[in-house]
């Protein structure tokens, strides 16, 4: 089996150094070559041909998310971000995964980390995993700009409204697919969304603040004990998993730090479940890209709970289609669609 053809990317040379070491480790990777800038990433990846790019955000001459806008446009590759954790940071990466960048990798400790052998397995498996990723589904026009006729008008007869709720689960190529998916929903639509992305502490509030700015819909990052609104999406904050209690006729979000579930915290199994005890609600569950199976079990809960239509996304819009796959063939879903179509379908079953 030929090799993953990796570019490193760093205007650091001790990163860069760093870096090659721990990938070249892989008997699967090979490092064809590193750039300490985007401008000379640029002109690597037109010689070197990589199948996988690693990029640091923050560089000289031109830094990590001009590169990536250039490399999108010219020459559509996997890219994983290589990020520091601070503030400043986070909104970077959630900004270079709206790019079209498949995944992340955080540093450990700031931009020069001395530590970073602590995510060497990590770095690893997220090249490994970005070099089979789907980069035709990642759309080229990802500024995030939301022309008016895009959005969906739904309008709801509030007098034989049943109670509805929508959680979402997605992974890998998530935050650039809620993105298609909750600026689309309307401002008004009779459901709360709650949506666990895989993601580290520190960065799904970042997301969340992203996606808020960009939707006629409330979203945020999910705090413990607070009354779920309608027209509001809840993202589970990194690190901690969320669930859904009824108490007194209202929904609350809970926000805990129990043991991962099958390596994830937030886990999508986790929320599903919890929403699959809900007693007089109706249940939309949306799986997205992702690799693995997380959700499928929960899934299961949801359909066997009764009352819950479920959607995946289709295999030709999924940077990786793990967790839709899974579900599919668990034949726990009722209808799979391309991404563009998602929001659409929630609307349709929160009106019906």
């Amino acid at each position: 089996m030929s090799k993953v053809k990796v570019l490193v990317v760093d205007d650091s040379a001790f990163m860069r150094k760093l870096i090659t070491n721990f990938l070249s480790e892989s008997p699967q990777i090979e490092v064809v070559g590193t750039a300490k800038n985007g401008k000379e990433a640029l002109e690597k990846v037109a010689l070197l041909k990589p199948d996988v790019v690693t990029l640091d955000v923050e560089m000289p001459v031109m830094n990590g998310l001009e590169a990536l806008k250039q490399l999108m446009k010219n020459h559509p590759l996997p890219v994983v971000m290589l990020s520091s954790t601070t503030t400043e940071g986070a909104e970077n990466t959630i900004t270079a995964m709206q790019y079209g960048a498949i995944d992340f990798v955080a540093k450990p400790s700031g931009v020069i980390s001395l530590d970073l052998y602590k995510v060497k397995e990590e770095l690893i498996n997220k090249v490994l995993l970005a070099s089979r990723a789907n980069v035709r589904a990642i759309s080229l026009d990802n500024t995030g700009e939301m022309r008016k006729h895009q959005r969906i008008r739904t309008f709801y007869d509030r007098k034989n409204q049943r109670k509805k709720i929508v959680c979402i689960g997605t992974s890998t190529g998530g935050p650039r697919a809620l993105q298609q998916v909750l600026t689309k929903l309307p401002e008004n639509i009779a459901a709360p969304i709650m949506v666990v992305q895989h993601m580290p502490k520190g960065f799904t509030k970042s997301l969340a603040q992203r996606l808020d700015s960009l939707s006629l819909i409330a979203v945020k990052e999910a705090e413990d004990g607070e009354t779920l609104q309608n027209g509001t999406a809840y993202i589970a904050p990194g690190g901690f998993h969320l669930l859904v209690h009824q108490e007194k006729g209202a929904l609350t979000a809970c926000v805990e730090q129990s043991p991962p579930r099958n390596g994830h915290r937030p886990s999508v199994d986790v929320l599903f479940e919890s929403v699959s005890a809900l007693t007089d609600y109706e249940k939309i569950a949306v799986i997205m890209t992702g690799m693995g199976s997380d959700g499928t079990a929960g899934l299961q809960r949801l359909k066997e709970s009764g009352n819950t239509k479920v959607i995946a996304e289709d295999e030709t819009t999924a940077v990786v289609f793990g967790m839709p796959k899974a579900a599919i063939q668990a034949n726990v879903v009722d209808i799979v669609v391309p991404l563009e179509q998602i929001a659409e379908m929630i609307a349709k079953y929160v009106e019906g």
